[in-house]
C-alpha cells in the first residue's frame, strides 16, 4: 500500500517575501558594522523599517486570519517605540 502523492504547497506570497526581504535588510544593517567595524545605522532608519515590517505584517493578517498575533504585534511596537525613545534622547535628536 503506497502513500497518495502529497499536493505540493504553494509558494509564499508576495507580502511574505517583502516581509523576509526587509528582514534580510535590517539583518544586514546591523550585522555590517560588526563585521567591518563601520557607523551603526540610524536608528530612524531601523525603527522605520520594522515600522513598515509591523505594517505588513498586518496586511497579511487582514488576508489570513491564522496570521493574527497581536502579542507579536505588541511586542514590535514595544521595540520600535524603544528605539525612537532612545533616538530622541540623543543630543541633536
Amino acid at each position: 500500500m503506497s502513500a497518495p502523492d502529497p499536493t505540493p504547497r504553494p509558494g509564499p506570497d508576495a507580502l511574505t517575501l517583502l516581509s523576509f526581504a526587509l528582514l534580510g535588510v535590517l539583518a544586514l544593517l546591523l550585522l555590517w558594522p560588526l563585521l567591518t567595524g563601520g557607523a551603526m545605522p540610524s536608528p530612524a532608519l531601523v525603527g522605520g523599517l520594522l515600522l513598515l515590517r509591523l505594517g505588513l505584517q498586518v496586511l497579511r493578517a487582514r488576508r489570513d486570519e491564522r496570521l493574527r498575533r497581536p502579542a507579536s504585534w505588541a511586542l514590535d511596537l514595544l521595540l520600535i517605540a524603544l528605539i525612537f525613545g532612545q533616538l530622541s534622547r540623543q543630543p541633536g535628536g
